[in-house]
């Protein structure tokens, strides 16, 4: 997800809209604050933020990025009608990642955040698995059933990650004690099953696509 802040409603669009046609997620915000208070709840992938902005401009919103532990990290370009090179070493000595000089070219934009989201390995910052109404976000460590977030335990986000990402295959309990519990199954041990039926309550309705086979063991399916 990428957010582009700037005042002007003109300029705002067309970097939302050139963004969303060349395969990004993209979201507009008309000064800092509201960026800001967006934070709180949520992280974006990368920040393109104007400088030139009424109220708080844009080298105020970059201080508070980097000063709060948990945003200090997003990549930022920064974008003004300025071009003086003190005003980039200014947004550079800050912690932008980028300056752009306005007016540029939306290719150049785009050109830009590739190529940031690459050398700061954002380009996939949540590897995603979506199987019928389940959803597993294995670099947050969340799941969500019908848009529900689903509080697991590692084990049982393990388990539910490898049928996520192997949907439909069966996988026998001694298949499953290896690549979670990096242990042989013994016959008698009932760690397996009961992994299953509390991950299945968790799930709720949506259980139901974790299937027993009869005699050789569970898989994931895409339908409850």
């Amino acid at each position: 997800m990428i957010w582009c802040v700037d005042d002007d409603n003109t300029i705002r669009d067309i970097e939302v809209y050139t963004l969303e046609q060349t395969g990004f997620e993209a979201r507009g915000f008309a000064d800092g604050m509201s960026m800001l208070n967006a934070l709180k709840t949520e992280t974006p992938d990368l920040i393109i933020l104007d400088v030139m902005m009424p109220g708080m401009d844009g080298m105020e919103v970059l201080r508070k990025i980097r000063s709060d532990e948990n945003n200090k990290d997003i990549p930022v370009i920064m974008a003004t009608a300025k071009g003086t090179e003190m005003d980039k070493i200014t947004g550079l000595n800050l912690g932008a990642d980028d300056y752009l000089v306005k007016p540029f070219g939306v290719m150049e934009m785009v050109a830009r955040v590739k190529a940031i989201l690459r050398r700061t390995s954002k380009a996939v910052s949540v590897e995603e698995y979506k199987v019928g109404s389940i959803t597993l976000r294995e670099n947050e460590h969340k799941v969500y059933v019908d848009g529900v977030k689903v509080e697991l335990t590692h084990k049982e986000f393990d388990l539910l990650k490898l049928f996520m990402k192997n949907p439909h295959k069966v996988f026998s309990r001694d298949k499953i004690m290896s690549a979670i519990w990096d242990t042989e199954y013994v016959g008698e041990t009932r760690t397996v099953d009961m992994h299953i039926k509390t991950l299945r309550q968790k799930l709720g309705v949506s259980g139901s696509q974790i299937k027993t086979v009869i005699g050789v063991g569970y898989r994931l399916e895409s339908e409850r």
